[in-house]
């Protein structure tokens, strides 16, 4: 399990004093410990998934925030703390991958015109389930459906 990884991988980052990957962990597991709270229950790897894309976001966000106002040194700490959150997301698809699961939901939904984007986005997302940014997939529905 997902989760089980993250705790590991947690300990593993102390012992080696990697305060970067440290910090970045602890924040996550806070996220997902929030979530169980919030759930009522125990999460499951789709929701830690979604956890860890909403802090991936967070974090190229603050980069674009901090490049507009010239702080390179919190540049870089949002990069890097990027770059270990993405670790644990799947493999993302190629735009070739993505582009042929979506003319395929087209068909299989039946969808015409733009007016089926919401038709076919519910079925895209479930079947890309983290392993794409769902901007990624309007855009490209958006551009083959009109």
């Amino acid at each position: 399990m997902l989760l089980d990884r993250l705790k590991d991988d947690l300990k593993t980052a102390q012992l080696g004093r990697d305060e970067v990957k440290v910090s970045t962990l602890r924040l996550l597991l806070s996220e997902i410990k929030n979530a169980q709270i919030a759930k009522g229950g125990e999460v499951d790897d789709g929701d830690v998934i979604a956890l860890v894309q909403r802090e991936v976001k967070k974090r190229k966000e603050a980069v674009v925030s901090f490049r507009s106002g010239q702080r390179e040194d919190l540049v870089s700490k949002e990069e890097a703390e990027e770059k270990i959150l993405v670790e644990y997301l799947p493999a993302q698809l190629s735009n070739e991958e993505l582009t042929k699961l979506i003319l395929d939901t087209i068909n299989e939904v039946g969808a015409k015109s733009i007016q089926d984007i919401g038709k076919v986005m519910r079925v895209v997302m479930s079947k890309v389930a983290g392993r794409v940014d769902g901007g990624t997939v309007s855009n490209l529905v958006r551009e083959i459906l009109g």
